[in-house]
């Protein structure tokens, strides 16, 4: 299985559908069942193995920092993202620096899940081919999860390969979770600036590149404040001892 030691955590979004719980903290810090979205996100690397997380800040970047600065068993890096807002891809790229040129692992800060039989970090790094693959992404089953969006997702072949579609016709069978291994270089063509990863994403498909595995976990879309409710409910269920 992949040895991936760094990752990336996109936390710099101003979190504007999470309001009025966005209104005096970033949507990082707000907390789900008791635990803030960084830290569950953080405990979900670690347990993946990895050591060393970039994390992007912007809105409310000091309560960030001071907060992250009490995590002890992760080195912590910030991208600093306070001048201007840089989307997915261009958060990545700017962040090229602190990143190495290992593949690493890319989490979105509004993404729980309660894992099935295998941990879900686990699958995505057992599907990790660096000879066959620049980008895979962890996947969930339509109707496997809260807070699904849209017609926006994926088709997967027998190999794995993937196409992304925008389509509501035919309807995607798998939804990015928001977690993703990827080799860093295949942002250094990009420019400087705001960018989402989504022609990145197409490129690689067209290349052959983009691939896909598939958790067989509960995925949770942490998106507004009805969807953190949403999950506290799914979570303390999951957790309630089973009745005899």
């Amino acid at each position: 299985m992949s040895r991936i030691k760094t990752a990336m955590v996109l936390a710099a979004g101003l979190g504007t559908r999470m309001r009025p719980l966005t209104d005096d903290r970033p949507k990082a810090l707000v907390e789900v069942a008791g635990r803030t979205l960084i830290d569950r996100v953080l405990d979900r690397l670690v347990e993946a193995g990895v050591e060393r997380a970039v994390v992007n800040v912007h809105h409310f970047a000091d309560q960030m920092e001071a907060h992250l600065a009490g995590r002890k068993d992760l080195e912590i890096l910030i991208s600093d993202e306070r001048a201007a807002l840089l989307d997915s891809g261009g958060g990545i790229r700017h962040a090229r620096p602190l990143l190495g040129d290992e593949p690493i692992l890319i989490a979105n800060i509004d993404s729980l899940w309660i894992d099935g039989e295998t941990p879900a970090l686990q699958t995505l790094k057992a599907a990790w081919d660096p000879d066959r693959m620049d980008l895979c992404l962890l996947l969930v089953p339509r109707g496997q999860g809260i807070g699904f969006e849209g017609p926006q997702g994926f088709f997967r072949d027998d190999a794995g390969r993937l196409t992304h579609s925008a389509k509501p016709e035919p309807p995607t069978p798998y939804a990015n979770i928001g977690f993703q291994i990827l080799k860093p270089q295949i942002l250094d063509g990009e420019p400087d600036g705001a960018f989402s990863i989504v022609p990145v994403w197409w490129r690689l498909s067209e290349q052959g590149r983009l691939f896909g595995a598939v958790m067989d976990g509960f995925w949770m879309h942490v998106g507004d404040p009805a969807a953190r409710e949403a999950a506290e409910a799914k979570l303390a269920k999951s957790t309630s001892p089973a009745k005899g």
